[in-house]
């Protein structure tokens, strides 16, 4: 049966939540051309999008990531906490698994790439509105080898030590203020470690240029210029304990 037939009755209401205006534009110029959606708003941070709902609830919120103030996973773990009816959607440039799991784990229905087809996001939010959650079948694929791989690393007994950071005595503590996601203080705490990024993403088996990306998305968060300096800082912060 086709999704939109269940649907077509009412216009689902949506909120936009990302920092690149360009972006928002266009994809509110797409989604209000179909009968059934409606734009109601827009926001560039994490902290206006609770704002918004607070004010006026959408049914759907459309989340990027990596947004200044406070980001994507973040927000999205506050929403549902503040208002659990109203379903977060992953919108992101990033394919990792890591991301996945994280904000799947704070409350997100959905997963998607900002390079699918527009046709198909439309039926993934539609799939998401009528109870389904919906992740994008290149992102499925890694988050499958990665359960795998977990389950593997489970039954030789090496997941909880090497995860907590045993080994070294190097340990990742997450606090509020925290904006890192937990694949990215994993990198953190290697980092910690001296560990090269090669090194890094053979631990984690992940790619180097993935540990590249999270690298760079760390030290953005982090407002510093070189891993030293987000490691003086994550000591600083109390975030990495020696």
């Amino acid at each position: 049966m086709d999704v939109k037939t269940t649907v077509d009755k009412r216009r689902i209401k949506l909120l936009i939540a990302d920092d690149h205006q360009l972006f928002r534009e266009g994809l509110k110029r797409i989604l209000n051309m179909e009968d059934d959606l409606e734009v109601i708003g827009e926001c560039h941070n994490g902290i206006q999008v609770l704002e918004f709902c607070n004010h006026t609830q959408p049914e759907i919120v459309l989340m990027d990531i990596n947004m200044p103030i406070e980001n994507g996973v973040v927000a999205t773990e506050r929403l549902r906490d503040m208002f659990p009816e109203i379903k977060v959607i992953i919108l992101s440039i990033h394919d990792d698994e890591s991301y996945v799991f994280e904000t799947l784990r704070k409350g997100a229905t959905g997963y998607l790439l900002k390079d699918m087809e527009a046709e198909a996001l439309i039926n993934a939010i539609r799939s998401v509105m009528t109870g389904h959650s919906y992740i994008h079948p290149k992102v499925t694929g890694k988050l499958i080898n990665q359960l795998r791989r977990m389950t593997y690393l489970d039954e030789m007994g090496a997941v909880s030590g090497a995860a907590a950071g045993k080994e070294t005595g190097v340990k990742f503590v997450a606090g509020e203020d925290n904006p890192l996601t937990r694949r990215e203080a994993e990198v953190l705490r290697l980092m910690a470690e001296g560990k090269s990024n090669k090194t890094i993403g053979e631990f984690l088996f992940i790619s180097e240029k993935t540990v590249k990306n999270h690298v760079s998305s760390i030290l953005q968060k982090m407002e510093v210029d070189d891993r030293t300096q987000a490691v003086i800082h994550s000591i600083k912060f109390g975030w990495v304990t020696l």
